[in-house]
């Protein structure tokens, strides 16, 4: 098996062949405001950040629009690479990542056979003429998005624009190729697997591919001797609002403030680029502030989760039976704060109209009541799904989706 990717995350091949693979124009490994970016992705990520500020449509249209500009990165270029990583290493198959729309729309033009990877909500595989990427079709009680005319116009936009260059693609490189009717609709004929539980109320999903849902993608981790040193017979609650949204310190500072009002609670904070903005909480006993902590190997040992609806975060959490309050700002995290409020993992508040006792209240309530009957059962049947068991039922769809015929 060979892992194809940019190079920045050689690491994540581990026992795996690794082939370098540029596919976009960002490179955001870990910390978003740390890594190296061209001046206009900086520029775009910050108005991203202020777009959350001003609440969810905002936040969404902001999305939509970066994205109908950015448009592909470089997609004959992905091609030809592609194309020549093929002809010297001859994969079976291919699994690709279902948001790397260039590496999929050149596997569809080459004909090759491949697998889609949905790493967020399953909404991301779009069915229906009236669902568009980009507009939640599940939304927590706490965010009240209002009018959403505007971001269904411009997300249908953003759906027709991607698609007239998708087919503009296939035919100048592929004519006997057929265009693809909906570019964000444009998955594996095979299989799709999704890292997410199967929730028996997600909306429509596509029929076809096969559909494999891993439940989770955590790998057991140990954590270091030190830090489980310091938590080790105390009330964790850990602060986590991923790679983009640590920079959203102002949000940080109320999570922290409100948990810390919580007696006896030990707080950790992934900070990210804000550790000095926070500098003076940090200071405070209770608190353990980082720019990264070791999430997975640190939910074992912690009482109540405060993320921001993250499809790895929530999915982590639920392996580890950690409630969690949730606070969504973008993407798909509306649809994951659904799921996480109605599934009984955790409860949702509105990240903009957060205050510390909002904090304190949710938490008090989570960590009362701690794994609920209903958590733990939730947590068994996402660890009995799992990456191993989604990893074989993928190769057998594989094996005889590409056998030949008759055999």
């Amino acid at each position: 098996m060979v892992f194809a990717s940019t190079p920045e995350f050689v690491d994540l091949a581990g026992g795996l062949d690794f082939t370098p693979l540029r596919t976009t124009r960002n490179a955001n490994t870990g910390v978003a405001q740390n890594t190296v970016q061209d001046a206009e992705s900086a520029r775009r990520l910050a108005e991203f950040l202020d777009a959350t500020r001003r609440g969810a449509v905002p936040a969404l249209l902001a999305q939509t629009t970066h994205r109908r500009a950015d448009v592909l990165a470089a997609p004959e270029e992905v091609l030809a690479d592609l194309a020549a990583l093929h002809e010297r290493l001859r994969p079976d198959w291919y699994l690709v990542d279902q948001l790397n729309y260039a590496v999929t729309l050149a596997l569809h033009t080459l004909g090759l056979p491949f697998a889609s990877f949905c790493p967020g909500h399953p909404t991301y595989l779009v069915t229906r003429d009236d669902q568009f990427f980009g507009l939640p079709q599940l939304w927590p009680s706490a965010v009240a998005p209002g009018d959403l005319a505007e971001l269904r116009e411009a997300t249908r936009l953003t759906d027709l624009r991607f698609t007239e260059l998708f087919a503009d693609f296939v035919a100048r490189h592929a004519p006997d190729r057929p265009a693809p009717r909906r570019a964000f609709a444009l998955t594996s004929p095979h299989a799709a697997v999704l890292n997410y539980p199967r929730f028996p109320w997600l909306p429509p999903l596509p029929r076809e591919p096969e559909l494999v849902f891993l439940g989770h993608c955590t790998e057991p981790d140990r954590l270091d001797d030190d830090r489980l040193a310091r938590v080790r017979d105390r009330r964790v609650v850990l602060v986590a609002l991923g790679t983009f949204l640590s920079a959203r310190d102002d949000v940080l500072r109320t999570a922290v403030t409100g948990a810390l009002a919580v007696p006896d609670v030990l707080v950790v904070v992934a900070a990210g680029a804000r550790v000095e903005a926070l500098a003076d909480l940090a200071a405070h006993p209770r608190v353990l502030l980082e720019a990264e902590v070791p999430q997975r190997a640190l939910l074992p040992h912690v009482a109540a989760i405060v993320h921001h609806g993250g499809n790895n975060t929530f999915t982590e959490a639920l392996e580890a039976g950690v409630p969690a309050l949730v606070l969504p700002f973008s993407s798909d995290q509306f649809c994951v704060a659904h799921d996480a409020e109605r599934s009984g993992a955790g409860v949702v508040l509105d990240p903009n109209t957060l205050t510390a006792p909002l904090v304190e209240t949710a938490l008090r309530g989570l960590l009362a009541v701690g794994a609920t009957p209903r958590l733990r059962t939730l947590r068994d049947e996402v660890r009995a799904a799992g990456p191993d068991r989604g990893a074989a039922v993928l190769a057998g769809t594989m094996d005889r989706a590409l056998a030949p015929r008759g055999t």
